[in-house]
């Protein structure tokens, strides 16, 4: 599966009505420490002054480079980022495909993962996870003037546009719609806009980064499922002091409102909550 289904996967398997176990990409089993070992986790990082984190670079808005070539940025980044400096640490990144992200982590070449991971049972099994810093749902997107769609139910006989590999492909078939093939979000978003199509089912950050970056798009969420998708930090199993001091990072920056800062930017609300 590839990185940009990853997490949308995860969260179309939930609304599915946990019909469909939660596809996890890559993710091997993790190397916790040794049975009554000590933790030094947050101590190795404090020690060597910064926090290595592992990121696509490729993956926007949450983890790119402005401009293709620019710095590295985005929404994943800049909250990892603004943890760092919580911790009193500098934000090391490490660019890694997803393919090979969670080996990296087992193998220690990075002390934590910052790429939209979605929080699911297999994979809290092996590694340990913060608190989430992303919470998301699936929307049905139309064009704002179609009064015909305002929930699920209202999808039985209408035409919505789906890539096939994605489970947002089964959650509008289980609702009677009757699918399009496309690509990806590029294709079933113009769908929708030219009225080829009733509609399009998808993750709500998806639709929040489109109409952020297109406002006059003319389009709507004409409804949302009430099932959530959380994405948080992921590290080795056993690091817990470390998992503590980022949880209270997070705490901290929701406090002060610098998370609602970070999300208004990236996608004109708070989808930290």
């Amino acid at each position: 599966m590839n990185r940009v289904h990853s997490r949308r996967s995860a969260l179309a398997a939930t609304l599915a009505g946990l019909a469909l176990a939660l596809t996890a990409c890559g993710g091997g089993g993790s190397q916790a420490p040794a049975s009554g070992g000590a933790d030094t986790s947050l101590s190795d990082v404090k020690s060597k002054g910064e926090i290595v984190i592992a990121t696509e670079g490729t993956y926007k808005p949450f983890s790119f480079h402005a401009e293709g070539a620019g710095d590295l940025t985005g929404y994943d980044v800049e909250i990892a980022q603004a943890v760092a400096e919580k911790l009193g640490v500098k934000a090391t990144f490490r660019e890694t495909q997803f393919d090979g992200i969670f080996a990296g982590l087992d193998a220690k070449r990075f002390d934590t993962i910052a790429n939209q991971i979605s929080i699911n049972a297999e994979r809290k099994a092996k590694y340990d996870f913060s608190k989430p810093y992303t919470v998301s749902t699936g929307v049905i997107v139309t064009k704002a003037d179609n009064n015909s769609i305002s929930g699920f139910d209202s999808l039985k006989g209408k035409t919505t546009a789906q890539s096939l590999t994605s489970n947002f492909y089964k959650l509008a078939v289980d609702a009677g719609a009757n699918v399009q093939s496309v690509e990806g979000w590029a294709q079933s978003v113009a769908l929708v806009r030219q009225g080829r199509v009733d509609a399009t089912v998808n993750d709500k950050l998806t639709y929040l980064d489109y109409a952020k970056t297109n406002p006059d798009a003319g389009l709507k969420i004409a409804a949302e499922t009430t099932e959530k998708s959380e994405s948080a930090f992921v590290f080795r199993k056993g690091s817990t002091e470390l998992t503590s001091a980022v949880d209270k990072a997070l705490d901290d920056l929701r406090a002060d409102g610098t998370l609602a800062k970070i999300s208004e930017k990236y996608f004109g609300t708070d989808v930290t909550k």
